[in-house]
């Protein structure tokens, strides 16, 4: 059996006979049929000889349907397509009830095709997007494991909340109606637990016995925001370094972002090619004020090509309070305190405005940043960072951890964390304690980025959102 890749993409092929199978994206006078494997943004065109085949069996072919195709590889008459296929014989894998089959040659709103997920990658901007979305996951285990990565399996359900703000779905096999809060003895892991909302903690344990490991699975936020940028379910990568302190962090996160996006522009170039028409097409119709500050591969070579700008919070906050946008462009939230968190349009002025480059923001205040952070010695700042891109703002947030035993216990009594609760966590303190670092990308945010799409139910198979759970 041949992919419709390799028959467009060699020229190998022609004059040779060949047998390809896929699905009918368009069959047209009774003679073109459009088919598609899944393999390549690309269709085949198959021409068949209509007098060879009764009306009844042609009939059979329609939009959706399986077909196998028997036939001779030939340059292509027409210049929409190099190559095509005098087709020999058909043969009818599965049939699709053009009356039934919702994903028709026609436009298809975003909104409709969410509640088609199990077809909507029939479309091409679908395919386009999970094609980019299996190269990118290959390329952070590639990274990973040539900078000499272990690749660890953390938890999904857990006893502990590594981010302290309780946001998270409960795992019981206890009738809820006859549940006490404060009685699990008689659950099936006899304690309360948890769907994980991150792996770090574990992946901590593990780094600080097996030098360099990284996490990516998925994890849970049970946070009622219907928007087009949260999830219930959602994949975290998760890298954790011993030794490593927060410039090394900082400077490992730079490598590896760079790394997994010119490797999507190096192996997913026509993929890109179309998300970018797409995206143009629907800059048309949008004021202009509203339309992308970059094209999508611009965007992405303004990753891959520049250096990260290095900023502290204090002198983020400083350009930020003292900036003038112009009267057509005004923040919506002033920044008027020191401690105050930044909001996306922040972030976005900072790197496409101001800098006009990716920037790393570090040295947060305490009070907006998680327990585990690495306390600086002025006791107001932590050793955090994020790394802010165009259009999104941040798109990956770390830290140095603490390493200090009795500081870190203070933070987290701070955090009302039990010290029962983490003991082993703790522990890590006790025994062989070092400077270590790691950071945090949710996979999904990067797909989003690098695809130009909208809305975060549009890059992962079968979204998990309030009131939501189909598929």
């Amino acid at each position: 059996m041949n992919y419709v890749k390799e028959i467009l993409s060699s020229e190998d092929f022609i004059s040779k006979k060949i047998l390809v199978a896929g699905w009918v994206k368009t069959f047209r006078a009774n003679r073109f049929i459009s088919l598609n494997d899944g393999s390549t943004i690309n269709n085949l065109q198959c021409v068949i000889d209509f007098e060879k085949y009764n009306d009844e069996f042609l009939k059979k072919i329609s939009t959706g349907s399986a077909i196998e195709i028997k036939g001779k590889v030939v340059e292509s008459q027409g210049s929409k397509q190099s190559v095509e296929v005098l087709v020999d014989e058909i043969i009818i894998l599965g049939e699709s009830d053009p009356d039934d089959y919702p994903i028709q040659p026609k436009k298809h709103s975003l909104e409709f095709l969410r509640s088609v997920s199990h077809l909507r990658t029939r479309t091409t901007t679908f395919s386009s997007v999970m094609r980019i979305r299996s190269t990118l996951s290959y390329a952070i285990h590639t990274f990973f494991q040539k900078n000499g990565f272990y690749y660890v399996n953390t938890p999904i359900i857990t006893a502990s909340d590594a981010e302290g703000a309780g946001e998270q779905f409960k795992v019981t096999t206890l009738n809820y109606k006859k549940l006490k809060v404060d009685n699990h003895s008689d659950d099936f892991f006899g304690k309360e637990t948890k769907l994980t909302v991150s792996g770090q903690l574990e992946a901590e344990s593990y780094a600080m016995s097996m030098g360099k490991v990284y996490t990516f699975g998925p994890t849970f936020r049970a946070e009622n925001s219907n928007t087009s940028r949260h999830l219930s379910e959602f994949w975290m990568v998760e890298p954790e370094v011993a030794f490593l302190d927060l410039k090394g962090n900082m400077d490992l996160a730079e490598k590896f972002l760079k790394y997994t996006i010119d490797y999507i522009l190096e192996k997913n170039k026509e993929d890109l090619e179309f998300l970018e028409k797409r995206l143009i097409e629907e800059d048309k119709h949008k004021p202009k004020d509203k339309r992308n500050e970059f094209s999508l591969i611009e965007k992405l070579n303004f990753i891959v090509k520049n250096n990260f700008e290095k900023i502290t919070y204090d002198q983020a906050f400083q350009i930020l309070k003292n900036c003038k946008p112009n009267k057509k462009k005004k923040f919506k939230y002033l920044i008027t305190e020191w401690g105050n968190d930044l909001q996306s349009e922040h972030e976005r002025y900072l790197v496409e405005k101001h800098f006009k480059c990716p920037v790393i923001i570090y040295n947060y205040p305490a009070k907006i940043k998680s327990f585990y952070m690495k306390l600086n010695s002025d006791n107001k700042t932590v050793r955090a960072m994020d790394i802010l891109f165009p259009g999104i703002g941040e798109i990956v947030g770390g830290s140095q951890r603490e390493e200090n035993y009795d500081i870190l216990l203070k933070r987290m009594q701070e955090f009302k964390i039990e010290k029962e609760e983490l003991w082993w966590y703790l522990d890590l303190r006790k025994f062989g304690s070092a400077v270590h670092s790691g950071f945090g990308l949710g996979f999904e945010r990067l797909v989003m980025f690098v695809t130009g799409m909208s809305n975060i139910r549009d890059v992962i198979p079968f979204p998990r959102t309030p009131q939501n759970a189909e598929f």
